[in-house]
């Protein structure tokens, strides 16, 4: 192909492209990768138990405490703790009530089974019990002294 010449004799110029900016690939080096080191077997190694839970600290009874059992039901409009006795329990007794969110001691003031006032309780009944603070279901409930 020819090239236009102008009038003036001049040759046309080519017209000119904008720059258009190449961004370079990035180079992706090759890992090298190590041989793996074989573990050394030992019999401690072989024989490792997982670790164990960590205790509660409401689980387990403070000094003095018996453990009566674990609140079954809470209800809330009323403040009445249900659960089933493990061990004996009377009005005037004081309960201290522990939990994931609930840490607090109470006088027994009443006491129900199946709806009616009671003035004690053996271990398998089981009670509800009005308290002044809210509790949850899985609380553990002793009696104190």
């Amino acid at each position: 192909m020819a090239r236009k010449v102008r009038k003036s004799g001049k040759k046309a110029r080519k017209p000119v492209k904008k720059a258009v900016s190449k961004k370079r690939p990035v180079k992706k080096t090759k890992r090298v990768h190590k041989p793996a080191q074989k573990a050394k077997r030992t019999r401690k190694s072989a024989k490792k138990t997982p670790p164990k839970a960590p205790e509660f600290p409401w689980r387990v009874p403070l000094k003095g405490e018996k453990y009566l059992g674990v609140v079954e039901d809470f209800f809330g409009h009323i403040n009445v703790l249900a659960l089933t006795l493990e061990a004996p329990l009377g009005v005037g007794d004081t309960l201290h009530v522990r939990g994931h969110t609930s840490d607090f001691t109470e006088r027994v003031g009443s006491m129900q089974i199946e709806h009616a006032a009671v003035e004690s309780a053996k271990p398998g009944d089981s009670v509800g019990i009005k308290v002044g603070q809210k509790s949850r279901k899985g609380d553990y409930v002793y009696r104190v002294g």
